[in-house]
């Protein structure tokens, strides 16, 4: 039988990004003349990917610019974020230790992100985690992004699994309706970027601690994102 492929969202889930990016946004702000974001409103402009978050800040400020300039401090925000990447980014508390009961499980480990590829791989080198991964997929690996369900299934099969053997961790509304368009049962964090409580996006599950993550993951398995009892899933139990 295939081992079940559980997959993370990066920013928001696995590791608290947010005050490096925010810091890299207020920078590209700067330099425009505009006002900073404050970091309680601009931890939930994470999550869309770069661009996102720029349009977003730049919005914030009543700021609306061509394309061409818009890639252009697109740019300038990821220099200055890849040269600040880790500085205050930490992995959530518990992480490893969900991570390490994952594996002892026998899941494999997959991260799908609306981040860059080489910014995320970048972070999670700098924070001891890339090797724990079995496929690390970002905006550019597939030319795809979330919501689009097929850059999920894309990483569940670089990992090496199947869709029908897989779980999605997220913190948003992108993670739940990716996952849900890709027909794969979701759970959700309750402590990352969402700008609604995670609740009532309707994950299958919600967790407010790594600590609950692998107990959930394991009698999601079982369930499936209907409820209904999966006997084919039946050796994933605590």
């Amino acid at each position: 039988m295939d081992s079940l492929t559980v997959v993370f969202d990066l920013d928001g889930t696995l590791v608290d990004t947010a005050a490096d990016l925010v810091g890299a946004l207020n920078h590209v702000l700067a330099a425009e003349g505009l006002r900073p974001v404050a970091y309680a409103e601009a931890r939930n402009l994470v999550g869309g990917g770069t661009r996102v978050m720029v349009e977003r800040g730049l919005k914030a400020r009543g700021r609306l610019l061509p394309a061409t300039e818009l890639e252009r401090i697109v740019r300038d925000f990821i220099a200055h974020y890849s040269s600040h990447i880790a500085e205050q980014s930490r992995p959530f508390p518990g992480v490893e230790a969900a991570l390490d009961a994952l594996a002892l499980g026998g899941c494999r480990l997959a991260v799908c992100t609306n981040k860059l590829e080489w910014l995320s791989r970048r972070l999670l080198d700098a924070l001891g985690l890339t090797a724990r991964f079995a496929a690390i997929c970002g905006a550019e690996t597939f030319g795809i992004s979330k919501p689009d369900p097929r850059i999920l299934r894309e990483t569940i099969a670089l990992a090496g699994g199947h869709a029908v053997r897989a779980v999605m961790i997220g913190d948003s509304i992108t993670d739940i309706t990716a996952a849900r368009n890709a027909g794969i049962p979701v759970i959700a964090v309750d402590f990352g970027y969402s700008e609604i409580p995670v609740a009532q996006l309707k994950p299958d599950r919600v967790v407010n601690h790594f600590a609950d993550l692998p107990e959930a993951v394991f009698a999601l398995a079982q369930c499936g994102p209907s409820g209904a009892v999966d006997k084919a899933n039946s050796r994933f139990t605590l």
